[in-house]
């Protein structure tokens, strides 16, 4: 979101507009009472919530069904007061709302930070596969998997969203079992999730995929879509990210936007 509050109007512009039924978001920066729940429940929205002020912040919205909080924040957390992560069951899919450390500068203790929550993330991550529920890792993963995911690869070499160490990781995760939504269905293509404000990043396509849907083995092959909204990006103040969505078959059935 980069500011839930002051983009507000283009999150219910973008709700209203693509009707999804369940939503995670990422980057609230606002603490828990300065959370817009009720905007989002005029337009048909329940939402859960972890804030903090001027930083971080995860939540899940549904609009089909009762949101069951099942975590917040990752066992043994480096540092919980940083609100990165969120789980809930929902529409009998557990959804985990998450948003990784950014790790700039590296090296450094941020970096560190980061290799220390991805950590904590793959050892939950673990427990979720083994419990063989289906499960959805939504969110802003702060890394650009392969060369194909970053726009001149060769310029990101020295970032943390690039670090060979960083991305190991992610490539660790992935070998648990999980599918990353957007490229299973789309293995060759050029797809961005987020575009820098500065040096007109995104009127010339310069950008990174860093915000990943990873679905467990018992969710994966209910997958039907994926995609990316790339419009929202350009309009009028609104975030770096675009929208990055799936769509699942209900169990058993055809199609249906679920996240």
């Amino acid at each position: 979101m980069n500011g839930v509050n002051g983009r507000l109007a283009i999150l219910l512009r973008w709700l209203e507009d693509a009707q999804p039924d369940v939503v995670t978001l990422q980057e609230l920066k606002a603490p828990d009472e300065r959370f817009p729940a009720a905007a989002l429940a005029e337009i048909g929205y329940e939402a859960l919530w972890h804030g903090q002020k001027s930083w971080n912040g995860v939540a899940i919205l549904s609009r089909v069904g009762s949101i069951h909080e099942t975590r917040r924040g990752l066992p043994g957390d480096p540092d919980p007061a940083q609100s990165r992560y969120l789980e809930a069951a929902v529409n009998g899919v557990l959804v985990a709302a998450l948003y990784l450390p950014n790790g700039n500068p590296r090296p450094g203790p941020k970096f560190d930070y980061k290799l220390a929550w991805f950590d904590r993330l793959i050892d939950h991550a673990a427990t979720l596969m083994a419990s063989g529920a289906p499960v959805v890792l939504a969110g802003d993963f702060n890394v650009m998997p392969t060369e194909r995911d970053v726009y001149k690869p060769e310029r990101w070499q020295d970032d943390a969203l690039f670090a060979p160490e960083v991305r190991a990781r992610y490539a660790a995760l992935l070998a648990q079992g999980w599918t990353d939504s957007l490229r299973h269905l789309h293995p060759d293509e050029t797809i961005y999730t987020f575009w820098d404000y500065f040096r007109n990043a995104f009127a010339r396509n310069a950008g990174l995929r860093i915000d990943h849907l990873l679905l467990s083995p018992s969710l994966a092959p209910r997958l039907v879509a994926a995609g990316v909204d790339r419009d929202v990006r350009g309009w009028e103040k609104t975030s770096d990210h675009a929208p990055t969505w799936i769509e699942l078959a209900e169990p058993g059935g055809d199609g249906d936007p679920l996240v």
